[in-house]
């Protein structure tokens, strides 16, 4: 069985980053480096992590 990973809004707000599904970690980890960096230290910032998708879990 494949896996899918989705990246997550920490505050479970949706955008373009979390509507996104990837065939590894390594490629949402590659979209989390771009994004934070685009931001550098920015206050308003929101936080992200990766999930892996099971089979059973519903699409959002």
């Amino acid at each position: 069985m494949a896996r899918h990973y989705r990246i997550q809004r920490d505050d479970g707000g949706q955008d373009a980053i979390t509507g996104q599904v990837f065939a590894s970690y390594d490629e949402a980890h590659v979209v989390l480096e771009r994004y934070y960096a685009d931001l550098c230290c920015s206050d308003d910032r929101l936080y992200y992590s990766i999930e892996e998708e099971s089979a059973a879990s519903p699409r959002r």
